[in-house]
């Protein structure tokens, strides 16, 4: 397998979007890509101003500032405090994403889907956790949920052409987008769909 791998990842006031375009075999291109992205989109004030900056990583752990650690400390105390505010445990599974602790992040977006298993803002964060770690089969469980009660969602979709293209699947991937292609041309994903599928050998 010979891809590119690109990221649209968007961090909107600690709200994570996170969306597969194209795989890769190469682990350290698609924490690079993801990190860029990340840190572009990133809003600018006290509390993230410093993730991702100065080198943040060192043997896969985080160097956080000491603002984003009392921050961080704040929003777990909120959430143990009150664990059926959904909003606060999302906000908080988000942060730790953010901060690159997908492991940690993981249980709280697991608490969410508790309280609503059709949430989809969660399950495309945790796809794109399991993704990233390589956990191909859960990234797909995921979508596959989606698609489940949302069997139109294009963003599903195309991640299941992703997760095949990963898999060294490539006429499965073809197949995939080219039918996303097919029922929606104008959409912004038949567009990720039409790059991706010029990536496949």
């Amino acid at each position: 397998m010979k891809f590119k791998l690109a990221y649209f990842y968007g961090i909107v006031v600690v709200v994570v979007i996170a969306v597969i375009i194209i795989a890769t075999n190469k682990r350290e291109d698609k924490i690079s890509a993801m990190e860029d992205i990340a840190n572009k989109e990133m809003p600018q004030d006290d509390v993230h101003k410093n993730i991702g900056k100065d080198n943040p990583m060192m043997h896969g752990q985080v160097k956080v500032n000491e603002e984003v650690k009392k921050k961080m400390e704040e929003m777990k105390a909120a959430v143990d405090a009150n664990p059926n505010d959904t909003s606060k445990v999302r906000e908080y599974a988000d942060f730790l994403l953010a901060a690159h602790k997908p492991d940690e992040a993981i249980p709280y977006y697991e608490m969410v889907l508790k309280k609503d298993p059709k949430r989809n803002d969660i399950r495309f964060s945790l796809t794109f956790i399991y993704y990233n770690k390589g956990e191909l089969d859960k990234a797909e469980e995921e979508t596959n949920k989606i698609l489940s009660y949302d069997k139109n969602n294009s963003m599903a979709r195309y991640n299941l052409g992703a997760i095949e293209a990963t898999r060294g699947n490539n006429e499965k991937a073809r197949q995939i987008w080219n039918k996303l292609i097919q029922d929606d041309p104008k959409s912004e994903t038949a567009e990720l769909a039409r790059n991706a599928l010029t990536m496949l050998k």
